[in-house]
């Protein structure tokens, strides 16, 4: 990905539960070196990913415990950080739409 928006989000995040940290670290830096072109590609790297409507992927952070909403532009290389949470709080959006 050429682009990632944004890090400071994840970072905050982390701040506050810093068990994700290494986790999303780790997301963060498989991302910036991929070059997906469709959501396929995603889920090969990351089986455990579910792939949502309008180039949406929801990817599970520490074992499940968290949940990372992205917004993927493949054509650009652009990644949008939608929503972070815990999967409670996950549970109550709509992460379609986002």
């Amino acid at each position: 990905m050429e682009r990632i928006f944004s890090k400071s989000t994840l970072r905050s995040f982390w701040e506050k539960h810093p068990e994700t940290e290494q986790y999303l670290k780790t997301w963060y830096d498989t991302t910036m070196s991929s070059e997906w072109k469709n959501p396929n590609e995603i889920k090969s790297a990351y089986a455990t990913a579910s792939i949502l409507k309008n180039s949406r992927v929801v990817f599970n952070i520490k074992g499940n415990t968290f949940r990372l909403v992205v917004k993927f532009n493949f054509e650009k290389q652009w990644a949008f950080v939608r929503f972070i949470g815990t999967h409670a709080e996950y549970d109550k959006i709509d992460a379609n739409l986002i």
